[in-house]
């Protein structure tokens, strides 16, 4: 009991926010992995930030209007998305292009609604509550709008998994081998859209990219298939969302102003430490680091081969000659 004090402050587990924390944050850390490790393997972690500054726009106009910051970061993530795939962002060349006009957009959309925000109401810490998050202000209310809106993100993936995980690994041929892929592409989009927006409430639009690509970064040093990265990636993220929300309230009473450290920092801190003690204890297992030699043919020079045991004019011809051979032995004397 002595070690539960010392990790767990009193009241942790009777507290009704921290109860609903825990319990979103897991379902923000579930629906992250499989479509952090989707991102991670296209290749698409700057099309994932501009996806956080999508939804830092939805949450600031949401307060503007003065609606709940889920559903325009929903509205605002999804609409990016489809904007995203009208414009072209599966091809690689425009990815990143398209990538930085939204995410130009979108900041100078969030920096417009967010001084209206403060010079037309008295709502104060709109600004942060979007850009850093606010785990522990989440209603309980949102539990049931979060499962629905996990649950879709997580069909999008489960449904379309192997055309997602062979376009990932290579577009040409998922499209040789008849999958669809701008609608491939539109279901990856939306899914990654519902999880950012998702992580945005949990850790704040600004940071939620660290949540969507650091855990599935460092799964896949851990792991050597798809299965196994997504299962260490959602462990990973349960762990720092969990893990945030037990240090930020035990940091209640902490210095210098004992009002408690935000869970964003420690979700993110805790997010990089498990990426850095990747390359520690899972570098032995990325195939990069492994030499090419043993698995390229090409390194496997014949040249390096002793050719005496291969080449019969190397063999000593007294061997094989009968000239060579005595015929005292044979009883000819």
């Amino acid at each position: 009991m002595s070690v539960l004090h010392a990790v767990f402050a009193p009241g942790f587990f009777t507290s009704g926010p921290v109860l609903a924390a825990v319990l979103i944050g897991g379902v923000v850390a579930l629906v992250s992995a499989p479509a952090g490790f989707l991102t991670v393997m296209r290749s698409h972690s700057f099309a994932g930030h501009a996806f956080s500054e999508v939804t830092a726009t939805g949450g600031s106009a949401a307060y503007l209007v003065g609606v709940g910051p889920l559903l325009g970061y929903v509205v605002a993530a999804l609409a990016g998305a489809g904007a995203m795939g009208a414009l072209g962002v599966e091809r690689h060349k425009s990815r990143d292009l398209v990538a930085g006009v939204v995410l130009g957009a979108t900041l100078g959309l969030t920096a417009l609604f967010l001084y209206l925000t403060t010079t037309s109401q008295s709502t104060s810490g709109a600004a942060v509550t979007v850009l850093f998050g606010s785990l522990f202000a989440v209603s309980s209310s949102d539990w049931p709008t979060v499962v629905a809106l996990g649950g879709a993100a997580l069909a999008l993936v489960g449904v379309g998994w192997r055309p997602l995980l062979l376009s990932s690994v290579s577009p040409e041929l998922a499209a040789a081998r008849g999958v669809r892929l701008r609608l491939v592409e539109s279901a990856y989009l939306a899914a990654v859209a519902l999880a950012v927006a998702l992580a945005s409430m949990t850790v704040g639009a600004i940071l939620s990219t660290a949540l969507l690509v650091g855990p599935a970064a460092a799964a896949l040093r851990f792991a050597r298939t798809p299965a196994r990265a997504c299962a260490w990636a959602a462990a990973i993220g349960l762990v720092a969302v969990w893990g945030g929300i037990v240090l930020a309230y035990d940091s209640y009473d902490w210095p210098p102003s004992q009002q408690g450290w935000p869970v964003s920092f420690f979700v993110v801190f805790l997010v990089l430490a498990t990426y850095l003690a990747s390359y520690l204890f899972g570098r032995h297992r990325d195939p990069a680091h492994r030499d090419p030699a043993h698995r390229d043919p090409a390194h496997r020079d014949p040249a390096h081969r002793d050719p005496a045991h291969r080449d019969p004019a190397h063999r000593d011809p007294a061997h094989r000659d009968p000239a060579h051979r005595d015929p005292a032995h044979r009883g000819e004397a």
